[in-house]
């Protein structure tokens, strides 16, 4: 097991999981719930975030990369029920903010990649070399190698989070796009039947075992976008 790609993934997980959650509080705030804000959460700092959720931010990421040999896990935000019933819209809009994130993330490490090739510190690999980790390539025990491999997980690691994110299932994120389209009545009765226990650890389930067949697609599709004739 190579530690050092390991406390890679590990700092980009944790950086990736505060900016999420970040933008999930940040956006809460300016729309009127201070819940998070008082709680801390409006920062990029990793450490209030992994105190809400020590499980999710430090467990689960160490344990996933031992066995698959990427990251996974999560963190959450604190928000006032009563105003996401009140403002339903905001609400839902609070909550793809996380996910909006994510997809910034992506964007902003695609573009340093393409940077990187341009100026010559960075090598497009072959389809061969292609991985989560190896996205763009340098030549080895160079600092460009440690960026590559930083950019090369930061892409992959959020277009995980991004879709996994997005699924359509309680408790995920992408719940929120149905609350956009409803009326305030009907989203309070929405919410509380998404909010159930039983529901959240049924939709979790079916999330995991449906990004088998969504994730490579999506995965597939963002390697063309990047480097476009591969």
């Amino acid at each position: 097991m190579d530690i050092s790609l390991g406390l890679a993934w590990y700092v980009v997980f944790v950086l990736s999981a505060s900016f999420h959650e970040a933008a999930h509080a940040f956006t809460a705030m300016k729309f009127g719930d201070r819940t998070a804000y008082q709680g801390g959460q409006v920062t990029l700092h990793p450490i209030p975030h992994i105190a809400r959720e020590p499980f999710g931010m430090i467990v689960v990421p160490i344990v996933s990369f031992l066995f698959n040999g990427w990251m996974i896990g999560w963190a959450s935000t604190p928000i006032d029920p009563y105003w996401a019933g009140r403002n339903h819209k905001k609400a839902a809009l609070m909550s793809l903010s996380g996910p909006a994130s994510n997809l910034l993330l992506i964007l902003v490490s695609a573009a340093l990649i393409h940077i990187g090739i341009a100026a010559g510190f960075f090598n497009q690999p072959s389809i061969s070399e292609l991985g989560f980790s190896t996205i763009v390539t340098a030549d080895a025990g160079t600092l460009a190698n440690g960026a590559a491999n930083m950019l090369s997980i930061c892409f992959s690691l959020n277009i995980v989070l991004t879709t996994f994110n997005l699924l359509p299932v309680p408790p995920l994120d992408g719940t929120a796009i149905v609350g956009l389209f409803l009326d305030r009545a009907t989203a309070e009765k929405y919410q509380s039947f998404i909010h159930q226990p039983g529901i959240a650890l049924f939709g979790l389930i079916m999330a995991w075992m449906s990004m088998d067949f969504i994730f490579p697609p999506v995965y597939a599709l963002a390697v063309s976008f990047l480097y476009p004739g591969l």
